[in-house]
């Protein structure tokens, strides 16, 4: 019984270590960025789907373009894919509450997205409704932003489904 109760306290100990990563801890990251300024203008991105069996597809190519008004800003996405799916869109509203702290709407954004913004990282989470074949599935969106220089950004986006990793988009943003 003894080497059961030994082994419950070390999965507990190991399970209390995942914790998820903060957006805070990034403070003192330079280059700082600041989304209402990276992303006011033209933006342009490329990235890929990594789905959980590891392949990669598809590609995608993105157009954005950001407008603020103090600390509220509209962003405009258009995708084109390289399965020939073209013209899919989504349009942010964002608004700060603070330097810091933001909410986000899209139409296929179930609720409200909750992000930070610290250094030179940004961390969003939200739920996207996802199309897949006539229906659609909720997919839990973790979504973390560095700032490499002041006209890139990197970006790592995991997706999970009832806790399960289903996917990862991995992109390049470039300023214009």
């Amino acid at each position: 019984m003894k080497s059961i109760s030994s082994i419950l306290a070390g999965l507990l100990v190991f399970l209390g270590g995942c914790s998820n990563a903060k957006v805070e801890n990034y403070a003192d990251k330079k280059p700082a960025i600041d989304i209402r300024n990276y992303f006011n203008g033209e933006v342009e991105a490329m990235g890929v789907y990594i789905d959980r069996a590891g392949m990669a597809d598809p590609q995608f190519n993105v157009k954005m373009k950001g407008v603020w008004k103090g600390d509220s800003g509209t962003l405009e996405e258009h995708f084109t894919y390289s399965d020939g799916r073209k013209d899919e869109y989504r349009t942010w509203s964002v608004q700060f509450t603070d330097d810091h702290h933001f909410t986000a709407t899209a139409h296929d954004v179930v609720g409200i997205a909750k992000g930070g913004q610290y250094g030179n990282a940004v961390n969003m989470r939200y739920v996207l409704r996802v199309p897949v074949k006539g229906s659609s599935y909720d997919i839990s969106m973790d979504d973390w932003m560095y700032m490499m220089d002041e006209k890139t950004v990197i970006n790592r986006v995991t997706m999970r489904k009832f806790g399960i990793k289903v996917g990862e988009l991995f992109i390049t943003f470039r300023k214009k």
